[in-house]
């Protein structure tokens, strides 16, 4: 991997993160259209460590806050009802599905689920799944001409359960195509929350889950078959600061606009790549064997 591979492929994970059309899947066809070798599992969990810790700065204020309110929870018996103490708990119940998933897993997710034919399902279905997610919630805030607008829930309203459900749906992220934040918002979505308030547990839930994967996937880092170690930091280091101007930006896009965008990028982006494969214009395992 070149320095501009890196930089690129830096760009490509910032931009990509969070919004709900998946980073990995991008990072994959990048690679593939610029005639690189696949960057690996390895390259985009580190890189995400990137997109992460710009998660962690942006929401700073409320992660000190929960993380405060879950440990005087531990010792405090009137802390166990605190919302904030709450939501720590329900963070670590919804990481539980990636987590186990993760590893049982792991095998398909460096080899199986890279396979472009994949990823173009992925996309198309996920995108689907999303659009219907995203007109349900709309159909809710505006109501009808014989309905009144009904109220979505907030985080507030979070039990153990959504919590699960959430969680499930972000393990979906673990097949390229798929989006974490896309697969956790759908899912809020059509749970009934709020778009902010799914974007928020999703971005929540996502930092236990993507650090801990950055960190497992660190010892694969720089050896044989995967991108050098010192190209896959500079690609984190500019994943941070890409990452930071899209949640930005991101969370301001969800409280007033519709998610339809994204959908119809991603169901386009699904049908031509199917196109290009079935063409044969592009193997499905188009730089299939990352490398340095």
């Amino acid at each position: 991997m070149s320095w501009f591979e890196s930089f690129i492929l830096g760009l490509v994970q910032g931009l990509t993160e969070f919004l709900p059309i998946s980073s990995s899947a991008h990072l994959r066809l990048t690679a593939a259209f610029a005639d690189w070798q696949d960057p690996g599992p390895a390259f985009t969990a580190i890189t995400q460590i990137g997109t992460e810790t710009a998660v962690l700065i942006y929401f700073r204020k409320d992660i000190v806050r929960i993380i405060s309110a879950w440990f005087r929870s531990l010792t405090d018996r009137r802390m166990r009802g605190d919302q904030d103490a709450r939501m720590g708990w329900l963070v670590i119940v919804g990481s539980i599905p990636i987590g186990v998933l993760g590893i049982v897993l792991k095998d398909q997710i460096d080899t199986t689920f890279r396979d472009l034919r994949v990823i173009a399902t992925t996309l198309v279905v996920m995108g689907v799944v999303l659009g219907i997610a995203d007109r349900r919630a709309a159909r809710d805030e505006a109501g009808g001409r014989h309905r009144a607008a009904k109220q979505r829930k907030s985080l507030q309203d979070l039990s153990v359960k959504d919590g699960l459900v959430y969680g499930m749906c972000q393990a979906m992220a673990l097949i390229p195509g798929v989006s974490r934040s896309g697969a956790t918002i759908s899912g809020g979505l059509l749970m009934g929350y709020t778009r902010e308030s799914a974007a928020r547990y999703s971005f929540l839930l996502a930092i236990p889950a993507v650090l801990a994967s950055g960190v497992f996937e660190l010892k694969d880092a720089g050896g044989e078959g995967q991108a050098p170690m010192a190209e896959t930091l500079f690609a984190t280091v500019i994943a941070f600061g890409v990452g930071y101007v899209v949640i930005a930006w991101f969370m301001k896009f969800i409280s007033s606009k519709s998610f339809m965008p994204f959908v119809i990028y991603r169901i386009l982006l699904g049908v031509v790549l199917f196109a290009l494969v079935g063409a044969d214009v592009l193997s499905p395992h188009a730089g299939e064997v990352s490398g340095g």
